[in-house]
């Protein structure tokens, strides 16, 4: 074998190594930026003696969240996605208004976004016992969301909590 193959061998062997790492770096560096900018959608539900109560909806990821759906169900029964019309509904047989912030699909929530989508300025245990049992164990509401990216199928859920059961 003569040194001219040798080298151009090499040469080959090097340019091909060159361009796996290229290519594999170039992956690696797609997927961290998708991930430096992940949405994190959270739902939280509180009632608060005195204090603002209700369900609260943040997005604690590093990215805007883009709504792709959302489903709401009210006793097991679905009722919409989570519009004005769907508001109204889980608000019609309160003895107290609920103020509601609602959006639509293709919505985008920015980085830091945290709304009530449902909340009492002011509970009273004793005054606002159906509310309660609302928010707690009667609402279910499910969230669709993907990052700009796009494709990556993220949803967070709110269930109805369970009652606890005593031991006997």
């Amino acid at each position: 074998m003569s040194a001219e193959i040798v080298v151009a061998t090499c040469a080959v062997v090097i340019a091909l190594a060159s361009l796996g790492v290229a290519v594999w770096q170039a992956h690696t560096t797609r997927e961290h930026n998708r991930r430096s900018v992940r949405p994190v959608l959270q739902l939280h539900r509180g009632t608060h003696e005195g204090a603002l109560s209700g369900i609260r909806l943040t997005n604690a990821g590093l990215g805007p969240a883009l709504v792709v759906s959302t489903h709401v169900t009210l006793d097991g029964e679905l009722i919409g996605r989570w519009d004005k019309t769907c508001a109204d509904r889980v608000r019609a047989d309160l003895p107290t208004h609920l103020n509601a912030v609602t959006f639509g699909e293709g919505e985008v929530l920015p980085i830091g976004y945290s709304e009530y989508l449902l909340s009492l300025p002011a509970y009273d245990p004793h005054l606002h016992a159906s509310i309660a049992d609302i928010l707690s164990r009667r609402l279910a509401i499910t969230i669709h969301y993907e990052s700009l990216y796009g494709g990556e199928g993220f949803r967070v859920a709110l269930k109805p909590a369970t009652r606890r059961q005593r031991n006997p």
